[in-house]
């Protein structure tokens, strides 16, 4: 084998050095920030400040497979805080709830209950059927709300039968599109499922929202639940990361199955203190976060836009047919005002770096079209009749017509 010369070897490091900073990329970071606050799509593209990045950088420098100090700390405080014996932190809410699943279940057939527009069920790429074998029950709240217990009953799947896929896991979420569940509903689902020997899992990604509003505490709302998946990457602004916690055999398996779902990461730390600043210094501005969603639908409520679901915490989901705008017509307008507003369809979700001025923004323009179209003719008898149908789906996407 010929020597490696420098020159040659110089050539092979310059073919591979690599520099993902433009020449314009700290103007570009700032008008990006300034994007954020301005966009209504989802609380997932927050980032980091500087101040969060500061506290990140003096985190240790472990390796997660093995052992990370800073991130086993994170771990033992979430588990701590919600009443469990052990936590596991994963990169993603999917796989974590898709961990949760296929630790709890052992061997198919099994079914899992969720709500019919639960994030397991609905946004995960049919992992529980994927990753764990196991059929999907999703239910339709009769209240238009929340699951019950008169909901889930009737359609627990039980007994020897061979055709049947018997149901091992209730999966709720909390918050589910914002609302929130109320608790002694929440207790008495668990009480009744563990006395059928059904295990209970929280899909908790916007957990932290329901204890900023109702004043529970993270125990009391994880209490009636085998296993819990809370997200860091959503309100609470850490770039990334979700603490999976239950109990000590649970998070022992877990781990295991994070390792062969190809989740176990290495330098944690750094994401892990991101996370720590997020839990002391971003949780306490979500009460800040929840009143700007109720001046978003105040305000849409006083122009006559309708409210497909209302904002009891970050989010809330409106219908802007009644004063006969269409939602690309929003979605439209919004990214030709002077300082571009972004959305996507229905949903509009605020977030800790959201700018109450975006808010004033975005009414303003719903008031200039509705002018617009009462000038051009257009009225409230004119509006599209409502469809009835058994399920009403709150996520529209803004789609022009061909």
């Amino acid at each position: 084998m010929p020597s490696l010369t420098d020159d040659r070897f110089a050539e092979i490091a310059q073919e591979i050095a690599c520099d993902v900073h433009t020449k314009t990329q700290d103007d570009d970071n700032i008008i990006k920030v300034q994007e954020i606050s301005r966009t209504f799509v989802s609380d997932t593209i927050t980032v980091p400040t500087e101040e969060m990045n500061a506290y990140a950088l003096r985190a240790s420098l472990g390796d997660d497979v093995y052992f990370e100090p800073s991130t086993a700390l994170l771990e033992t405080h979430v588990a701590k805080i919600t009443g469990k014996e052990a936590g596991l932190f994963l990169p993603t809410g999917t796989m974590s709830n898709q961990v949760a699943l296929r630790t709890h279940l052992q061997q198919p057939p099994y079914s899992v209950i969720t709500d019919a527009q639960a994030h397991i069920y609905r946004m995960e790429a049919g992992g529980a059927a994927f990753h764990s074998g196991a059929n999907s029950i999703p239910i339709i709240p009769a209240n238009e709300h929340h699951l019950t217990w008169e909901d889930i009953e009737p359609r627990i799947v039980s007994g020897t039968d061979v055709h049947v896929a018997p149901t091992r896991i209730i999966a709720l979420e909390n918050t589910l599109n914002g609302t929130i569940i109320p608790q002694d509903d929440v207790i008495e689902i668990s009480k009744n499922a563990r006395s059928r020997g059904i295990i209970m899992h929280l899909d908790g990604a916007r957990i932290w929202h329901v204890a900023a509003e109702t004043g529970l505490s993270m125990k009391e709302l994880c209490d009636p639940f085998e296993s819990v998946s809370l997200c860091l990457s959503k309100g609470l602004g850490a770039p990334i990361g979700t603490i999976l916690v239950g109990s000590k055999p649970f998070i022992t398996k877990a781990r295991w199955f994070r390792k062969l779902f190809g989740g176990g990461m290495r330098q944690t730390g750094y994401m892990a203190g991101c996370a720590a600043y997020a839990l002391t210094y971003n949780f306490p501005m979500l009460p800040r976060v929840h009143a700007l969603a109720k001046r978003m639908q105040q305000g849409l409520e006083q122009l006559g836009v309708g409210i497909l679901s209302p904002a009891e915490t970050c989010m809330l989901f409106y219908d802007p047919s009644p004063i006969g705008v269409e939602y690309w017509e929003v979605v439209e307008r919004a990214a030709q005002l002077p300082d571009p507003i972004k959305l996507n369809g229905s949903r509009l979700l605020m977030h800790i770096q959201t700018s109450p001025q975006a808010i004033e923004d975005f009414l303003g323009l719903l008031r200039t079209l509705k002018e617009e179209k009462t000038a051009a003719g257009w009225k409230p008898e004119n509006a599209p009749p409502k469809k009835k149908t058994l399920f009403r789906d709150v996520y529209v996407k803004a789609v022009r017509p061909a």
